[in-house]
């Protein structure tokens, strides 16, 4: 499986994809936090926070990520290799998995480097070190589990097709229903008493408490729920390949 893994991480850094991935989110977070005027801007608003970062990740993920994933199975569909891919001694989850780690990877890696705002607001702060250290933990935490889970949705995505183009698509419709779609839902008046349940199916709902910088058990087992759920649904689309 590890070989597999490599393989994958390879071919996204060894074309064009990945360092595109990372240098779009990058510039367009860095753009927003320090270019860019208006309530957005770290300098203009006079605060030593960087929940700039935290509001607007998640949309720009929304696209990045199944740009990452929806080529995973859908280009093995396309050209043929799922066949020989299926025949390898690995088991159809040991697949999927090694699939979604070598996405979750490069999202790790577009992370890594937003580390360098928070030490510069860091420093910028009156005092120096003037940030909510705990909730700027927090918050990279749920967005790490957000993005891990926009990653299982574009690996099922990819999955199901045998185009990219429409796994791509499949694959942000999916992360933005999760991630808005259930609090939207749930704002409507039919559904009484349910509303609150309806709304702690969403995403947004578990991201916003572990931004807050507390690490609530029930948030970490929803995201792992929702990740296994997703890998699970893949693992099923895989191996209905067989029959």
């Amino acid at each position: 499986m590890l070989t597999l893994i490599n393989k994958e991480i390879r071919s996204f850094l060894g074309s064009l994809i990945g360092y595109i991935v990372i240098v779009v989110f990058l510039t367009t977070v860095g753009l927003i936090m320090w270019v860019f005027p208006g309530p957005t801007n770290i300098i203009d608003s006079g605060y030593a926070t960087i929940d700039t970062l935290f509001y607007i990740a998640p949309w720009v993920f929304m696209f990045l990520i199944p740009a990452i994933t929806m080529r995973l199975f859908a280009e093995e569909s396309r050209t043929g290799t799922i066949e020989l891919l299926l025949t390898k001694p690995l088991t159809d989850f040991q697949i999927v998995f090694a699939k979604y780690i070598a996405g979750f990877t490069l999202v790790l890696f577009s992370l890594l480097p937003t580390l360098v705002y928070f030490y510069s607001v860091y420093q910028l702060g009156n005092p120096v070190g003037n940030i909510d250290v705990g909730g700027t933990i927090g918050s990279y935490l749920g967005l790490l589990f957000l993005g891990s889970v926009f990653v299982a949705i574009g690996v099922f995505a990819s999955a199901i097709t045998n185009n990219q183009i429409i796994s791509f698509i499949v694959a942000v419709f999916l992360s933005f229903f999760c991630y808005v779609g259930f609090e939207s839902i749930s704002s409507l008046e039919y559904f009484g008493g349910f509303d609150d349940v309806i709304l702690k199916l969403g995403i947004n709902e578990h991201y916003i408490s572990m931004s807050r910088g507390v690490i609530d058990t029930r948030d970490v087992i929803y995201f792992l729920g929702v990740i296994a759920l997703f890998l699970l649904l893949t693992k099923t689309v895989l191996s209905s390949r067989k029959w």
